[in-house]
């Protein structure tokens, strides 16, 4: 029986800002002069105990102070793309939030040309191709995400798609369809988080208002019977993170994860790790903490590491071929 964590897979919800490791967040400080408001590494990581997301993310902004160059930004990639080797990912589309790091007057310029330097020989260092995703956070409004759009102009080219994120409740998806409209017309790929901590209206409103080819987490979903037949319909994936939602508290164990019953519903689901330094593993750990709270079997767990490569924003002829080494 496979364990799950060398199968072949693609990591589609994966941001970049939460691979930074202790460690990393010591050695960026040093190097960059950055005072930070803890002593060691080991009280840094004593902190990574959540109540929700909002205090997540409170603390993932604080350690996103010491990222103010390029090279820390191909740095923090090349990291994660190191362990992502180890954990059988083969393909990576990979958020970023650009009004994290220019709100705190770091460029944009700076924020890409750091994480392409790593990004465009992805494939020959680590054996894994890989998408940016410019990320919009939804707690700063529509009129900052159109600003951000805006921004983003002079780097498209180096940018495949846009999605929401950060603090959902309170801050529905449909705000931000002119911003998504935009990203549309522009040929770019559009995603949303919606579902973790919001209510299945709000992934309602991500696939019918802002054209979502993907929504991100997703897992109250299960919560509406039209829409899990809507999603299963339409085969729009699911990008789940159970590590992430235990550890944000929105389910309460993994044995209880919903999974299983969006698989019974016949969605098309696959695992990610989300923000992998804060909450106990990468992409490959996910799958065997899913197989050892939930008994998945190997057929399952292959069908999720394929499934991983079907929701993907790669060419029909390298899906293929990645979906055959699954089997």
């Amino acid at each position: 029986m496979s364990s799950g964590l060398t199968l072949p897979k693609a990591e589609l919800h994966l941001h970049i800002e939460g691979t930074l490791e202790p460690e990393l967040v010591f050695d960026l400080a040093r190097r960059n002069g950055v005072a930070l408001p803890f002593e060691t590494v080991e009280d840094l990581r004593r902190r990574y105990v959540f109540d929700d997301l909002q205090s997540f993310l409170d603390l993932y902004y604080l350690a996103m102070a010491v990222l103010r160059t390029a090279q820390d930004f191909t740095d923090l990639t090349d990291a994660y793309l190191a362990k992502a080797r180890e954990q059988g990912v083969r393909h990576a589309e990979i958020f970023f939030d650009p009004q994290a790091h220019t709100s705190r007057g770091v460029a944009l310029s700076e924020v890409v040309a750091g994480l392409t330097a790593a990004l465009r020989t992805s494939r020959e260092r680590f054996g894994i191709s890989t998408r940016l995703i410019a990320c919009f956070l939804r707690d700063r409004g529509p009129e900052e995400a159109l600003a951000t759009w805006e921004a983003l102009q002079p780097h498209l080219e180096q940018i495949d798609g846009v999605g929401l994120d950060s603090a959902e409740v309170g801050h529905p998806p449909q705000l931000f369809e002119p911003v998504f409209a935009r990203a549309r017309d522009a040929g770019l790929h559009v995603v949303a988080h919606a579902g973790e901590e919001g209510p299945p209206e709000y992934v309602w409103q991500a696939i019918d208002v802002l054209g979502v080819e993907r929504v991100d987490h997703g897992i109250r979903s299960v919560e509406d019977r039209a829409l899990l037949h809507r999603l299963a319909t339409d085969r729009t994936p699911l990008t789940v993170c159970p590590l992430s939602n235990v550890r944000l508290r929105c389910v309460p164990e993994l044995s209880r994860h919903p999974l299983p019953k969006l698989l019974d519903a016949g969605l098309l689901v696959t695992v990610n790790s989300d923000d992998p330094s804060y909450f106990g593993g990468y992409v490959g750990d996910n799958f065997v903490a899913l197989r050892d709270a939930l008994g998945l079997d190997d057929a399952t767990l292959r069908q999720l590491a394929a499934d991983s490569f079907r929701a993907s924003f790669l060419p029909e002829g390298d899906r293929d071929a990645l979906i055959a080494e699954v089997r």
